[in-house]
Order: structure tokens, then C-alpha cells, then sequence
């Protein structure tokens, strides 16, 4: 994760449980982002299907879990703001969809609202 992302997270979220978990695994989530770049791009494949089929809430779950993983426990809450944010922000949906071809970003933030019960 870059420096700048770095700081602009921890303006955001520095008093949160999932920041200090993240500053506690942050050694050892080196090279993390690529596997998740991985996902994205497996999640990609997928977007001539329905955000809520089975393949789909597949992939987007192994993304749900590969985060918990690596990053932070991902709660449905967080994963359902992450999706928001991977549309909303631009740096975000540039690096998906490069990893997963163009559209990527919103599916996966369909797939998440599909897994977490959001609209």
C-alpha cells in the first residue's frame, strides 16, 4: 500500500479496531495487494454474470476473506463500504479495473451490496 494511501487511511479510520489490526499485520501484508489484484482479476472474468450468482458470491467472498486475511477483519459493514469506495474513488476503480477489465469496480460493489444485504 502506498505512503499516501497510508496516511489518508489512517486520517480516516486511525481510532478504529480494524486500523490497529492493520497496523499490526502491516509487516507481514507485503505483496498482499497483488493477490488481491489477483481476485479482482478472477472477479472480473465473471462480470456477464449476475452480481448475486453463485460463481460471483464466490469470488467476492474469497475477496471478503483474502482482506480479513492479509488486512484487518473485513465485517460485512466494512466490505460494504469498501465497495462503495471502490467505485467512489477513483485511484480505487483505475487499479480494479485495470487488474479485472473495465466495469470491474462496480460489479464487485454490486456483488458486495448482493453478499451484505445492501442497496
Amino acid at each position: 500500500m502506498s505512503e499516501t494511501y497510508v496516511e489518508e487511511a489512517k486520517k480516516r479510520w486511525g481510532d478504529t479496531a480494524a486500523w490497529r489490526e492493520f497496523e499490526a499485520r502491516s509487516g507481514s501484508a507485503d505483496g498482499a495487494a497483488d493477490g488481491l489484484m489477483k481476485l479482482f482479476a478472477r472477479l472480473g472474468e465473471l462480470k456477464d454474470l449476475p452480481p448475486e450468482s453463485g460463481e460471483a458470491q464466490a469470488a467476492i467472498a474469497n475477496i471478503q476473506k483474502y482482506i480479513t486475511g492479509h488486512y484487518y477483519e473485513c465485517t460485512d459493514e466494512i466490505f460494504a463500504g469498501l465497495g462503495d469506495m471502490y467505485v467512489s474513488d477513483g485511484r480505487f476503480r483505475k487499479n480494479i479495473d485495470k487488474a479485472g477489465g473495465v466495469g470491474t469496480a462496480e460489479f464487485a460493489r454490486e456483488a458486495i451490496r448482493a453478499r451484505c444485504g445492501k442497496k
